[in-house]
């Protein structure tokens, strides 16, 4: 579909929109690919962002891995779709189906399953997916979750900008829409109690790990109320909230103290 910038003003504030022509205008875009309605591109800012867009959808349902939370899109998202609006890529896609359609099927199941022994979040979407679980443990997402906090740290004793928490959060979504509700509240809860466990540390970016916290603890609840559950894994479930309102950051104790409140009436009614 064509893009035009009304299009694109559309979707931004005006400020934000100049910020996003300067970008495009100073070369900031780099690693631009299309495969089918999919554009995926990295724009450099004060670090390398990660740019997911479709064009099939009204609004192009954009993603960026920046920390910008205010209203509207940010200004990668605008840089990306001001180039897509002058000249759209060539459309990998075409050579995937010219490649699909003389693969052997053997080959291809080689190769899938030996490039996801060698990345663990690429076997769990492929899981998700495919309306499967990995069994994977919600310490071992809170471990992930401890893991990016650790990389921030490498420099400096605390942590002043947004971590990307996207592809957990999309691997969640991914879980729950398929009905995979345990282990949708397994990554949810990984989330939750590895946000917690490192709040401590966090000296900026605040509006967005309160909204990653929050969405993610409230996802978990509806994990929780959604999947059929024995009275003892419930329990189990509950006892997360209780010994986080116990021992966990004092600044997200009322958060808990009131999810623990929705959770109980949830499974009241």
């Amino acid at each position: 579909m064509p893009i035009t910038q009304s299009d694109i003003r559309d979707l931004c504030t005006d400020a934000v929109f100049d910020r996003g022509q300067n970008y495009y205008a100073e070369g900031h875009i780099h690693e631009q690919r299309r495969v089918d309605d999919i554009i995926t591109a990295t724009v450099e800012g004060s670090k390398l962002y990660d740019v997911t867009l479709s064009l099939a959808e009204p609004d192009f349902e954009p993603s960026c891995t920046c920390p910008y939370d205010g209203p509207g899109e940010c200004k990668h998202v605008v840089a990306v779709l001001l180039s897509l609006s002058d000249d759209l890529p060539e459309d990998e896609g075409e050579r995937l189906d010219a490649v699909f359609e003389d693969i052997d099927t053997t080959e291809l199941q080689a190769f899938v399953r030996e490039e996801l022994a060698r990345d663990d979040a690429m076997l769990d979407r492929f899981f998700a997916t495919f309306d499967a679980t990995s069994g994977k443990s919600h310490e071992a997402y809170r471990d992930d979750v401890t893991q990016l906090f650790e990389e921030h740290t490498r420099e400096y004793p605390v942590v002043i900008d947004a971590i990307d928490f996207s592809q957990l959060t999309d691997l969640g979504e991914r879980y729950q829409y398929r009905g995979r509700y345990r282990q949708a509240a397994a990554v949810y809860r990984g989330l939750v109690a590895g946000i917690d466990d490192n709040i401590e540390i966090v000296d900026g970016a605040y509006d967005h790990y309160a909204r990653v916290f929050r969405e993610s603890l409230d996802a978990y609840v509806d994990c929780v109320t959604a999947a059929d559950l024995s009275s003892t894994e419930y329990d189990a479930y509950e006892q997360f909230i209780v010994e986080r309102i116990e021992s966990g950051s004092h600044i997200h104790r009322e958060q808990f103290e009131r999810t623990l409140s929705t959770l109980q009436a949830a499974i009241e009614e």
